[in-house]
């Protein structure tokens, strides 16, 4: 017995040895939020008066009114029937990294707040550029004449789908978005003195405070996050049904609870009916409606379906579905290279195949889709896997947009 003791004994600072090497070997490796007081690479220490500096991170910032879509795989475009025989979006299978998306569309109150501070800081120029058309409710034959004066300001609309803007619109709207978050996310870190010092006064992305561009979603992004097929997921990888619209089933009513029989989404329900028989109308709205009408997606994204249309960020082009990436696929125009890229990248399909100039063909790289469908629409538009298209200086009365963002620092 006390032979065995001993041994036991001597073997306790073995045991102990190999239970702190298996910790150190599994627990304390390096990673984006602990990455240590010394350099793996060099031995130098971080954050010495000469040293470099490794700021704090704890990830990715939470921007205001944004959901976490989770990536994955899915089969993109239409499995609706092709009405116009189009064949423009034919199924395929693609990769989605992972995003976040605006949980509503941009809103009328937001882009009052946007045109308020434009008017502090920018030239009447650009004030005057930034001004949605309200015109785009006029019409010879109807009275549509209070929407014009009061939709956009009248406090009723506030939090109504701001519309009448073009896309390159809803782009310089993405990127003061981005800038003012930033600043205040600066201001709220006591670092904001960073972006005096650095190039164009942006604040460094070595800090891990700010956040990565707002921006309009590509159109693989969007019909991606309207489908949210996590809700169909079974067991292992197992995808039991696929969705027309962005809910289960083919109907337009909830099937469900105290709910049941009422609208799913604000859409025209056919000629002339665009709400329903007073007392009990169908979806409730004539024109656009609240921003979190309805039931949200499984992402927990409002009106991903009917209320407005909205821009993507992609060029249109028919052949889209067969010669993009099969991994983020979005098509750009040069100009969307700022400078970085001269080629054009739509090489395979380009401008010159389309006559533009005799007015024969609408598309262009000026062409951008739009998605979703309106309270102008019938239901056949709902469906995510449909497309449509309208030059980027062009805006209607059905079409608004939502903002997107990457994950950054992620591999998924």
């Amino acid at each position: 017995m006390k032979k065995f003791s001993f041994v036991l004994r001597s073997l306790l600072p073995f045991a102990a040895l190999v239970v702190l090497f298996w910790a150190c070997k599994s627990g304390t490796n390096p990673t984006a939020t602990r990455p240590g007081k010394f350099s793996t690479a060099t031995g130098l220490a971080y954050n010495d008066d000469e040293g470099f500096q490794v700021l704090n991170y704890r990830g990715q910032p939470e921007g205001p009114n944004l959901r976490f879509i989770p990536g994955g795989r899915t089969v993109l475009g239409t499995f609706e029937e092709d009405i116009f025989n189009r064949r423009d979006n034919i199924e395929r299978t693609v990769t989605v990294a992972s995003f976040y998306m605006d949980e509503t569309e941009v809103a009328n109150i937001h882009w009052l707040e946007y045109l308020y501070y434009v008017k502090l800081d920018s030239s009447a120029e650009f004030y005057e550029s930034a001004l949605p058309d309200t015109t785009v409710w006029a019409k010879d034959l109807a009275y549509n004449d209070p929407y014009v004066d009061h939709y956009l300001r009248y406090p009723g609309f506030r939090f109504f789908p701001v519309v009448g803007v073009s896309w390159r619109q809803a782009v310089d709207y993405c990127a003061w978005r981005t800038a003012v978050v930033n600043m205040k996310l600066a201001m709220d870190a006591g670092i904001e003195d960073l972006a005096a010092e650095s190039s164009g006064g942006r604040i460094p992305l070595e800090t891990g405070v700010v956040l990565p561009d707002y921006r309009l979603p590509s159109e693989a992004e969007w019909e991606y996050a309207a489908q949210a097929l996590i809700g169909t997921q079974w067991l292992d990888e197992n995808q039991t049904h696929r969705r027309l619209y962005p809910w289960d089933g083919h109907a337009m009513r909830n099937p469900y609870g105290k709910q049941m029989g009422n609208f799913l989404a604000n859409f025209k329900r056919g000629r002339g009916d665009y709400a329903g028989i007073a007392g009990k109308l169908n979806d409730g709205a004539m024109i656009t409606t609240y921003v979190y009408e309805y039931p949200p997606n499984d992402f927990g994204l409002y009106n991903m379906a009917g209320n407005v249309n909205e821009w993507v960020f992609d060029v249109y082009r028919p052949l889209s579905f067969q010669d993009m990436e099969d991994l983020n696929p979005v098509r750009r125009s040069a100009q969307d290279y700022r400078g970085r890229r001269s080629e054009d990248p739509n090489v395979d399909d380009p401008q010159s195949l389309y006559d533009t100039r005799n007015f024969n063909s609408l598309i262009s790289d000026n062409a951008r889709v739009y998605k979703g469908g309106s309270w102008k629409d019938v239901a056949y538009w709902l469906s995510p896997g449909t497309r449509r298209y309208l030059d980027q200086d062009s805006s209607t009365a059905t079409i608004g947009f939502r903002c997107a963002m990457i994950r950054a620092g992620t591999n998924y």
